[in-house]
Formats: structure tokens, C-alpha cells, sequence
């Protein structure tokens, strides 16, 4: 199936409802210009919908863009390649991506893959590529999440890269915000039971043990099951223990559902920083008043230093034209998207021949390239298949333009980078 999208002027349910079981979308050249010179596929898997959808909402966006920079095709050692972009529709559920990886390798050959999500898309993904031998980038999940489970601190991969940043940074960002807020140092953690879950929640290597190692007390009960509807058990312990920090994972709908009964049951932290449900406004919107003051990392803002190798746009640039054309507030994957693309071009650019996987590997492993979320190279960092990025500690307040904007509070891990907003300060409702 061959089809250009528009997001600007295609609903996206009408949109995926024209995929109809396919689920796929070619973004393609003219025929025309296809026929004229070689072409380069390019896989991207998203959860464009279902609950992770909010993380690929900019993928198709990005995409588009990306398609009308190089509509001309691109040039490679003297030739013209056109670029061919095979987007699909993982539906936020990894044995989809696995199978959607899979078919876009051995049926329609792609040269390079971009999953284009979190821990349930990138690793069944990344795991298809290196059976199969295609190089693969990936981001948005904390690198244990993509190395760990996966095997590889044993030993390098061989086909699949990944740059974000660790649990090490996010512990050190939401231990620097609990730091500037007075409480009494007990910390309930709140975890999934699926791959970000068992990753953020690991006793070896998560968020428990670093919590208690930098001197706070943490109590981690049993994991939730994604999308339940009863949180008594955690919020039992959380009470019993006098918790006045809730830190860890989850996502939009589980977290409104948590903080609903915080409230019904008359648990009332004084501080809630959770990773993935509070980067992006619908998320706090959702929870209306008790939304404000509740805290998250920050991986990209429009307050970010740099600048896009691809078209020389500042980050506040790369902002204003989303909300402009898309009459929504920015979000954080919106940076980390436009990135992912500076890498793939910049890898096929270099390659010694960009339709050879092989080639592709090398190049993309030899990359060094400053993008609009900072460097990106491999080999410097805890894995030769990594390159951290930049993290800070944000806040929720009440908004000029949107009903909410998220400040920078703590920048201790890059004071280079950027400084703080704002000082932070205690829920209002605790």
C-alpha cells in the first residue's frame, strides 16, 4: 500500500482507519522520480496508536517533514538516491513491532531501521534487526532498558544503536529536585509490571536500590498490571509508610487513575515524580488541578542549546513551526524524533554503499554528529553501543499560552547545557 500523508490536513484515525488491517504506510517519491535513481528504504515502527501513542504521535509528523527535505532524493558518492520511508503501526504492543520488523526486513529488504518509541517497540525491534543482520537506531528509553534485557552486558551488539540517557541520570535529576524540597526523605516507588517495570524497578541496577544509596528510604510493593483501575495496595503501603515522595514509571491513564485515588483514599504526597506519563501536557491536562506541581525528567525542551544538522533550526524553532502547524503544544519526543532522522541521513550519507546493510552498520556506528538533543557518538559511553544525552528535573506550573508549561528545576547532571526556571516547590493539594 502506497500512500503520502499529510498530518496536517488527514485526522489521524481517519488516517489509520484508510490503513485499515494493512496498518502501513509507504511515504514515497513520485514514480517518476523512484524510477530515476536508486532507492534507499527505510523502516520506521511507532505506536501510533494504543496507550504508548502519545510517544509516536510526532513520528508520521517528523516523517513528513523529513520526506519534503529530500523530495529531491540525496546525493551519495556522486549518485542520487531517493529516500523511501515504510512507517507502520506497531499499536504500543511488542509482538506487533517484532512482526512488523520481521516483514519489513525479509519482504521489503529495508537498508536501515528506525523504531521510533519506547522499551515495548525499540527491543523486539533491535532484536529482529540483529537476527536478521540491519542496522538499527533507536532512543527514547534509558539505555539499561535497551541493553539489559536484551543480553548485552555480556557483549556488544552487533546491528542496533541507542542514545538516551540511564537510570543513573534520572536517579541523580529526581534525587536533585527531592533534595530542594523539605520532606522526610521516604520515597513509595511506583512500577509496571512489563519491560520498563522490571527494568526501572530491578533490584540490581533500578531505581530501589540507587534511591536508598543516595540516602533516601525507598519501599517499592508488588508492580500494577498496565491499565488496572485499583491502586489500594500500593497506596496502603505508601500511607503505612508515610511516604512523602512517589517516584518511578507509568503512563497517562494509570497514573490519573493512581492520583484520583491518592486523593479519594487522603494520601496526599508532597512530591510525585514519575518518568513517561508526565512529559507531555495531555498527561497533566488529564488530571486537571492535581496535575499542577507534579514533576518528571526533561530530555528536550525548546530551551535546548542546539541546533539540527539537517536544517540549521534551533530547537525553539523546531517548536514554534509544531504548534503552529499543529495548533498543539510541544512535546518531548518531538526533539528526539527530528534527531533520530539527522542520524539515519547522516549515516547513509557516509556509507560506503547506503544499500548495503553491512556498510550502513559501519557508518552508523562510526558516527559523531551534533543534532538538535546535543552529540551523538558511539564508544565513549557505559556501552559500546550507546551515547547518553543530556537529562534534566522539570516541573509542572500554570501556563501563559497552554494550560500548563514545564519549567527546568534542576540541572545539577548538565550545568553546561542549561540553567534552572524556576525553583520547585511542594503539590499544592499535599
Amino acid at each position: 500500500m502506497t500512500l503520502t500523508i499529510n498530518p496536517h490536513t488527514v485526522d489521524r484515525r481517519t488516517l489509520l482507519k484508510g490503513l485499515g488491517a494493512v496498518t502501513a504506510a509507504t511515504i514515497a517519491l513520485p514514480h517518476g522520480a523512484r524510477a530515476a535513481a536508486k532507492t534507499i528504504k527505510v523502516g520506521v515502527i511507532s505506536p501510533m496508536t494504543g496507550p504508548l501513542s502519545l510517544f509516536g504521535y510526532t513520528d508520521d509528523y517528523t516523517a513528513n517533514k523529513i520526506m519534503d527535505l529530500v523530495k529531491d532524493g540525496i546525493e551519495i558518492g556522486g549518485e542520487t538516491y531517493n529516500i523511501e520511508i515504510l512507517l507502520r503501526d506497531a499499536q504500543s504492543n511488542p509482538n506487533k513491532a517484532a512482526e512488523i520488523a520481521g516483514d519489513l526486513i525479509l519482504n521489503d529488504e529495508v537498508h536501515i531501521m528506525l523504531p521510533a518509541s519506547t522499551t515495548d517497540i525499540n527491543n523486539p525491534t533491535a532484536d529482529q534487526c540483529e537476527l536478521y543482520g540491519v542496522p538499527c537506531i533507536s532512543s527514547n528509553s534509558p539505555w539499561q532498558a535497551f541493553v539489559m534485557p536484551r543480553g548485552g552486558a555480556e557483549q556488544p551488539f552487533e546491528w542496533t544503536y541507542h542514545f538516551f540517557w540511564g537510570l543513573e541520570d534520572v536517579l541523580g535529576t529526581f534525587t536533585g529536585m527531592w533534595k530542594s524540597i523539605e520532606t522526610n526523605g521516604k520515597v513509595g516507588m511506583l512500577f509496571p509490571r512489563n519491560a520498563d517495570g522490571e527494568t526501572w524497578g530491578n533490584n540490581d541496577y533500578g531505581l530501589p536500590p540507587a534511591v536508598r544509596d543516595a540516602g533516601f528510604e525507598a519501599f517499592a510493593p508488588s508492580m500494577f498490571e498496565p491499565r488496572t483501575n485499583d491502586f489500594s495496595a500500593q497506596i496502603a503501603e505508601f500511607k503505612a509508610n508515610n511516604c512523602e515522595i512517589v517516584g518511578g514509571i507509568t503512563y497517562v491513564a494509570d497514573l490519573k487513575t493512581f492520583i484520583t485515588q491518592c486523593n479519594q483514599q487522603n494520601y496526599h504526597p508532597k512530591v510525585v515524580t514519575v518518568a513517561a506519563a508526565l512529559l507531555f501536557p495531555s498527561g497533566i491536562e488529564a488530571m486537571g488541578e492535581l496535575g499542577t506541581g507534579m514533576s518528571s525528567e526533561v530530555w528536550w525542551t525548546p530551551a535546548f542549546p542546539y541546533t539540527s544538522s539537517l536544517t540549521g533550526q534551533t530547537s525553539r524553532d523546531l517548536a514554534d513551526i509544531w504548534e503552529s502547524e499543529t495548533g498543539k503544544q510541544w512535546t518531548q519526543p518531538l526533539g528526539y524524533a527530528h534527531a533520530l532522522w539527522e542520524v539515519i541521513l547522516d549515516t547513509l550519507k557516509r556509507s560506503e554503499n547506503p544499500l548495503d546493510r553491512m556498510a550502513n552498520r559501519d557508518a552508523l556506528a562510526a558516527t559523531n554528529l551534533d543534532t538538535i538533543v546535543g552529540n551523538i557518538r558511539f564508544g565513549d559511553g557505559p556501552h559500546a553501543n550507546i551515547c547518553k544525552t543530556p537529562i534534566f528535573g522539570g516541573q509542572w506550573v500554570e501556563g501563559e499560552k497552554w494550560p500548563f508549561d514545564l519549567k527546568i528545576v534542576d540541572a545539577s547532571l548538565n550545568p553546561d547545557v542549561l540553567q534552572p526556571e524556576a525553583q520547585m516547590f511542594p503539590i499544592a493539594w499535599s
